[in-house]
């Protein structure tokens, strides 16, 4: 064989070899990669031509596929689109499903899950098209109603859960919107929706319960503070005296901190602990505050959630606490202000703590996963303690303080009659030129807990008094309330 001919033989075998190893790499190292790719449409088409579990409350489908006689077989729709939007999410074959439990459980909703193999063997083996998990969700369906009619037209969130279980009742965000055109296989009318719906200043695809901006807690975090102070040993009980003068004098700076109606919260400037939360007393909990200092706030804190990532399956923002805290802005954060920051969720699970004997559980969403058939594939775990936030001693003083702010001080607006009620009103500054976001957790029934809600409502207080919490949010957690303990 002469020289030209040996080269180009080795040229060509060298090219084969070439080919060979890129496609070996296509077909098992970038396989997945590509499979996810955007611009992968016949991946997408592959999706859109098998049909996607169902999503479900009580039985009844919130989200579904439909059969449809186009090339993408099966249209996503949502017959109550609104009411559960920043829960379900959308599918939609131009944008994807960046939201919700469309993107959370994706897996599962698709058939893709490991979980599901065995199943998609089966349907191999027989020749049967393969179909996505249906999953059944916890929320009550009353409840979830309840807290969207509450908010009405008002931006902000409600959370409810059972805080025996950590299972989430409830859980509505406004605004709202509409998911369904943005499945539409219309895909100029998709697009359009999308486009509207992300230049949307409000962002009503942003779930508020759980993710987005946080919240400062304003006065519904007293009583994280009123835990600190009676773990610690600084109180006795709930009838411990406390300062509670009409300002309290602040060190390192000329700043004071006053009481929202600028007078004393008892005579001779004192008042009990119980009587400070009943009114909301400032200075008796930025006085705690800069007892305990911001280590023991941090730590109180944390052991009700702060800090913590969740996912329910979809991620939940953790709440979190200033790194480092001065004096002053222990007293500030001990009222739920300076930099403390919350999810509506986080708030839940701290009231759910109290009642439940200071034990918090993990929340979650999904009850069950079933096959297309209904049959069971996996059931919700059994409940998991997530902390022990306080003693069982003092869950119960603070249940008790929290049923008299029902009963006797600023949150008479959620009493129900025939049930012991323990709630917290709040009122929290987040911007000196609007007004400041009204608050408001409680638990029902205070001796047989089965609820336990966060309301919030954005901008709805009044500067310099508790009436946002009371008059605004208290209201709608009644509501919510009363839907889970079928009053």
């Amino acid at each position: 064989m002469n020289t030209p001919i040996r080269r180009l033989s080795v040229l060509i075998a060298a090219l084969f070899g070439a080919l060979l190893v890129a496609s070996t790499i296509i077909q098992f190292a970038q396989a997945q990669t590509l499979n996810v790719m955007a611009a992968n449409k016949r991946t997408l088409l592959d999706n859109y031509s098998r049909e996607r579990g169902s999503i479900l409350v009580e039985g009844q489908a919130i989200a579904k596929s439909v059969p449809v006689d186009d090339q993408f077989a099966w249209l996503r729709t949502y017959p109550q689109g609104r009411l559960y939007s920043q829960i379900t999410g959308f599918y939609a074959y131009s944008i994807g499903n960046p939201f919700g439990l469309e993107n959370a459980a994706d897996d599962l909703l698709s058939g893709k899950a490991d979980r599901l193999f065995v199943r998609r063997v089966t349907d191999l083996l027989t020749g049967r098209d393969t179909v996505g998990a249906t999953i059944e969700l916890t929320l009550n369906a009353k409840a979830q109603q309840a807290a969207s009619d509450g908010l009405g037209k008002n931006r902000g969130a409600v959370v409810a859960l059972d805080p025996r279980t950590g299972a989430i009742l409830a859980m509505v965000s406004h605004p709202q919107y509409d998911p369904n055109p943005l499945s539409s296989h219309d895909l100029a009318k998709s697009e359009a929706a999308w486009k509207k719906l992300s230049n949307d200043k409000a962002k009503p695809f942003v779930n508020r319960g759980i993710t987005g901006d946080l919240y400062p807690p304003g006065s519904v975090f007293k009583v994280v503070t009123a835990a600190a102070a009676l773990e610690q040993g600084l109180l006795e009980d709930e009838n411990s005296e406390v300062p509670g003068p009409a300002e309290l004098d602040l060190p390192l700076t000329k700043t004071n901190l006053p009481n929202e109606d600028g007078r004393a919260c008892g005579p001779d400037d004192r008042t009990t602990l119980i009587h400070a939360l009943e009114i909301s007393c400032n200075t008796a909990f930025g006085s705690l505050g800069l007892e305990l200092g911001g280590e023991q706030l941090r730590a109180q804190a944390a052991k009700f959630g702060f800090g913590d990532s969740l996912q329910i399956p979809m991620r939940v923002s953790p709440s979190t606490m200033p790194a480092e805290i001065n004096a002053p802005q222990s007293a500030q954060s001990a009222i739920g202000q300076y930099e403390v920051r919350t999810t509506p969720l986080q708030m839940a699970m701290i009231a759910g703590g109290i009642a439940n004997q200071g034990r918090v559980m993990t929340p979650y969403l999904i009850q069950s996963v079933r096959t297309a058939d209904l049959d069971v594939i996996e059931s919700a775990p059994d409940p998991e303690e997530l902390s022990q936030a306080v003693s069982p001693r003092t869950a119960d003083i603070l249940k008790q303080m929290m049923v008299s702010v029902v009963d006797n001080g600023s949150g008479r607006r959620a009493q129900i009659d025939g049930v012991a009620v323990g709630g917290k009103t709040g009122t929290a500054q987040h911007d000196l030129e609007k007004n400041p976001h009204a608050w408001f957790i409680s638990f029902a029934p205070a001796d047989d807990p089965q609820v336990a809600v966060a309301v919030i409502v954005e901008e709805s207080g009044v500067t310099g008094n508790e009436v946002g919490g009371a008059r605004v949010a208290a209201p709608i957690a009644k509501d919510v309330m009363e839907a889970v303990i079928n009053r």
